[in-house]
């Protein structure tokens, strides 16, 4: 069983190539996996590993950058490694939207999660999902707005647009673009915005059921694809030829073959990538058939 951890924190951080390399070498010698961003307005990542081995990283990671906790912080758990590598990437920002966030210019204006159903049932309530397009097809809340937006640094063009006057209810897989989005919208003027604390995998953590305004699944950018209420693994995979999620219903498609398309990409895959994909496919398989796994190999299910 490997423990899945994800987390973010905005705060000033410097010797940022220094630190990369000290945090890559420490991944590679405790068998953490995952991906770790850097930036000189805070960290955000994802690692996973056995608890042991997490527990030593989250604090080598708050010792190294100085700071004593994380902003958010979820855990989950995996019966696989859902992380092939560790990565530290060092980036401009935490999340790219062409605005500098501090510690200090951070929002309260964060919901529980058992409050967040009182909060998005009111009408006059603008839910927002601000994640990308295919991430809302795999799951939203009930009434909830998605911008269609493909590229986070395009969302501003999108917050102007909105009615300052209405209360918007933000959330995101783990809070961290809904944390730059508040504060944009609070320079422009807005007074009444609220993001979900946590996020979704919070939500979907703390709430049961039979109690959820949640629909569908929440999609995870590793291995696992989709996850469900109490963080279980979902049903969701990844289609090799375009790399989005796909569902069980999706695989009865005439229009999907394992390991080179899905009902997304099947008329827009060139003849030669299609050939290219099923000899990948023959190799995973043959891999499979060994007891190995293949260097291709995405699916772990």
């Amino acid at each position: 069983m490997f423990n899945v951890f994800g987390f973010y924190k905005f705060k000033k951080l410097t010797a940022l190539k220094k630190n990369k390399i000290i945090l890559q070498n420490f991944f590679n010698k405790t068998n953490i996996r995952g991906t770790l961003i850097i930036s000189k307005e805070g960290l955000n990542g994802t690692i996973s590993g056995k608890s042991k081995n997490l527990i030593v990283a989250k604090n080598k990671i708050k010792s190294l950058l100085k700071f004593s906790n994380f902003d958010s912080e979820n855990l989950s758990k995996s019966k696989f490694q859902p992380f092939h590598r560790p990565k530290v990437k060092i980036k401009k920002e935490v999340v790219p939207m062409g605005i500098y966030i501090s510690h200090k210019n951070r929002r309260n204006d964060h919901v529980d999660p058992k409050k967040w159903n009182n909060l998005i049932k009111d009408k006059n309530t603008f839910v927002l999902d601000a994640r990308k397009p295919f991430e809302y097809e795999v799951g939203s809340f009930k009434k909830a707005i998605n911008p269609k937006v493909k590229h986070f640094r395009e969302f501003p063009k999108y917050l102007n647009k909105l009615d300052k006057k209405k209360p918007v209810a933000m959330f995101c897989t783990g809070g961290v673009r809904c944390e730059k989005a508040s504060v944009y919208l609070e320079q422009k003027g807005f007074k009444n915005i609220f993001q979900l604390k946590g996020g979704i995998l919070n939500y979907l953590k703390k709430i049961k059921k039979k109690d959820s305004m949640w629909r569908g699944e929440c999609f995870v950018f590793d291995n696992r694809v989709s996850v469900k209420h109490n963080l279980s693994v979902g049903s969701y995979f990844i289609c090799s030829g375009c790399r989005n999620p796909i569902s069980l219903n999706d695989k009865k498609s005439k229009k999907y073959e394992e390991g080179v398309s899905c009902p997304r990409c099947y008329d827009t895959l060139a003849n030669t990538q299609k050939s290219r994909f099923r000899m990948r496919q023959k190799q995973i398989m043959l891999a499979k058939k060994a007891g190995r796994k293949h260097i291709f190999q995405k699916e772990f299910k």
